[in-house]
C-alpha cells in the first residue's frame, strides 16, 4: 500500500489512516446495532462486543444498542412452566408470556449488556422501551389474521429522550418491550428486536443500522457472499428465490430501515469477533464495511 507521495505505508499506519477517514466521515452521526445471536450468548463474543462500543464511543460515535433475548426468554419460560408458541416465526404473546419476556430482557439481560459496557470503559444505561415511551406500540395485527396476542406495532419512537442521552455521549441500551398507547397505557407490548432496531434507526435519521446475526450475510445461489446490494437488487433476488425462508424478514428490516431514511444496512456476521468495530471502521469513509463481514444494503 502506498501513501499519496507513492511511499510504502506499513500496515499499522495504513489501518490509522482507514480508520481516522471512517471517524471522520462519522463524526456527529448515529449507528443503531441490533445485538442478538451468538455474539450475544458467547461469553468471548459478548466482552468483544463490549468493548467494540466503548471503543466507538471513545472515538467521538453516537451508538444506540437495541438487543434480542429469545433463547433466554425460552428457558425461563420453561422454568415458570408458562407455555408459549410461534405462528409465522413471531412467538405468540400472551400477557404471562410477555411478563416474562419484560422480567428477562428488562432485567438480566438488558443490565448484563450496559454494565459490560461501562467495564468496558464506555457509558450505556438500559432501558425498556416502555421508559419514556420510547417504544409507543399499539396491537400487530398478524396479514394472516392470527391473534398474535400482545405483539406490539411500533407507532412512534420518543427520539427526543434518546438524542438527549446521546448528546451527552451516553448508549443507551434498549429492550424491545414496548407500551400502551391512551387507555392502553399500562399494557406492555413483545416487539420483534430487528424491527424495533430498524425503525428506531429510522427515526433517528441514523446513518448506519447494523444487524448482528448468526449468518455469514446475503448469499447468491452458489452460496458466496454477496457483499454489496440496493433495495432493487433485494426485491429481485425475493422475486428469484436466491433470498427465502428465514433470510426474507432480516433483508426486509434493512430495506425498511433504508426506506426510512438511515444510510446503510448491515446484515452482519455476529460470530465473528469484534464484528462491529470491522463493519464500523474497516471500510474508511466508503461507508462500506469490511467487505469480508457481511452484507450491505444502499439505497
Amino acid at each position: 500500500l502506498l501513501n499519496h507521495h507513492g511511499e510504502e505505508l506499513t500496515p499499522f499506519a495504513s489501518n490509522a489512516l482507514t480508520v481516522s477517514d471512517a471517524v471522520d466521515s462519522l463524526k456527529g452521526q448515529t449507528i443503531v446495532v441490533k445485538y442478538g445471536g451468538n455474539a450475544m450468548t458467547s461469553p468471548e463474543l459478548s466482552k468483544g462486543f463490549c468493548d467494540d462500543v466503548a471503543a466507538l464511543q471513545k472515538l467521538g460515535l453516537r451508538v444506540v444498542v437495541v438487543h434480542g433475548g429469545g433463547p433466554q426468554i425460552g428457558k425461563m419460560l420453561e422454568k415458570v412452566g408458562v407455555e408459549s408458541r410461534f405462528e409465522g416465526g413471531m412467538r405468540v404473546s400472551s400477557p404471562e408470556v410477555v411478563e416474562v419476556a419484560e422480567m428477562v430482557l428488562c432485567g438480566s439481560v438488558n443490565k448484563g449488556i450496559s454494565s459490560g459496557i461501562c467495564s468496558a470503559g464506555g457509558k450505556a444505561i438500559g432501558l425498556s422501551g416502555r421508559d419514556a415511551d420510547i417504544l409507543a406500540c399499539t396491537k400487530l395485527m398478524d396479514k394472516n389474521g392470527l391473534d398474535l396476542g400482545n405483539v406490539g406495532k411500533v407507532e412512534t419512537v420518543n427520539t427526543d429522550f434518546l438524542e438527549n442521552l446521546l448528546d451527552t455521549g451516553i448508549t443507551p441500551v434498549i429492550s424491545p418491550i414496548g407500551t400502551g398507547i391512551g387507555e392502553e397505557k399500562d399494557v406492555a407490548y413483545n416487539c420483534n428486536a430487528d424491527v424495533a432496531a430498524g425503525r428506531i434507526a429510522g427515526e433517528l435519521k441514523a446513518s448506519r443500522v447494523i444487524f448482528l446475526t448468526d449468518i455469514a450475510g446475503v448469499l447468491d445461489k452458489d452460496m458466496t457472499l454477496l457483499k454489496e446490494l440496493s433495495i432493487s437488487d433485494v426485491e429481485n433476488l425475493i422475486e428469484d428465490e436466491t433470498i427465502t425462508g428465514g433470510m426474507i424478514p432480516k433483508v426486509t428490516y434493512a430495506t425498511d430501515a433504508i426506506q426510512l431514511g438511515v444510510g446503510g444496512a448491515f446484515i452482519t456476521d455476529g460470530r465473528v469477533p469484534h464484528a462491529l468495530l470491522n463493519e464500523v471502521l474497516a471500510g474508511g469513509s466508503s461507508g462500506k464495511g469490511s467487505g469480508q463481514g457481511g452484507t450491505v444494503i444502499s439505497l
